[in-house]
């Protein structure tokens, strides 16, 4: 319930309305239906909230394909990640210290743990603030409490 809440929270401004996480991965990749039936997928690395199925039947379509299988286990990062940080705990997850929309790269010196709700709720709000800004804009990171 309190990841549904952070959805709700940090990815409210894409108007989507979460009924019930479907799936999570090792990197903190968050699969959703919304109310309207439709599914959709949170990639914080990529600072992404997106429709991935307009239903069940076609949810279940992406599900059977090897490439989205392929993208969702990201088993070569999670093989990197794991040697180089261990196995995070049930509430935690890996992440992209600083997410490839930023700049940040896949590399073992890149990668942290974090907890999910954490992850889904800084990548929401990130998400935010640079919507609209054109692919090479300079930002600031002003982190505040």
């Amino acid at each position: 319930m309190l990841l549904l809440n952070e959805i709700a929270n940090a990815w409210g401004w894409k108007n989507v309305r979460p009924r019930a996480v479907i799936m999570q991965n090792a990197f903190g990749n968050v699969i959703f239906i919304a109310e309207d039936g439709k599914y959709w997928r949170i990639c914080p690395e990529e600072l992404s909230c997106e429709v991935v199925a307009a239903d069940e039947e076609a949810f279940a379509e992406l599900q059977s394909r090897n490439d989205f299988a392929e993208d969702w286990a990201m088993q070569r990062l999670v093989d990197l990640a794991r040697s180089a940080l261990g196995q995070p705990t049930a509430e935690r997850c890996y992440c992209l210290k600083i997410p490839a929309t930023l700049g940040g790269v896949y590399t073992p010196e890149n990668f942290g743990t974090i907890s999910r709700t954490e992850l889904v709720s800084s990548s929401g709000y990130i998400a935010k603030q640079i919507e609209g800004l054109p692919d090479g804009s300079r930002i600031k990171l002003k982190i505040t409490d």
